[in-house]
């Protein structure tokens, strides 16, 4: 499935499941903004941070389940998050907003 998916989507996935942050300039526009856990991350140090920290925390892997197109550069990504957490695994939505070939907005819930 995660072929299926644009460009920067593949890529988040596939950095994912890696240790550390990855190349967050490859994957979120440079005034991207993440809506998780009730706070908004915007910005790419600010991103790489974020994503540094709950790798830390929760040591978590990424299983896209299903993707479906909500209008131009919208997509809503469901995907089966596991980790050190309390009722791991969980199947959380992401609503995805592409722009010029990167995510500039993801939300997680």
């Amino acid at each position: 499935m995660e072929r299926e998916l644009p460009a920067p989507v593949w890529l988040y996935l596939q950095q994912e499941n890696m240790d550390g942050a990855g190349n967050v300039e490859d994957i979120f526009a440079p005034d991207a903004e993440v809506h998780d856990e009730g706070r908004t991350i915007h910005g790419l140090d600010a991103i790489r941070a974020w994503k540094l920290s709950a790798k830390a925390r929760y040591r978590y892997r990424v299983e896209p389940l299903s993707a479906e197109w909500q209008g131009a550069g919208r997509l809503r990504l469901r995907a089966r998050v596991a980790g050190d957490f309390p009722g791991s695994p969980v199947v959380l939505e992401h609503a995805i907003v592409l722009a010029d070939g990167r995510i500039a907005s993801l939300e997680i819930g």
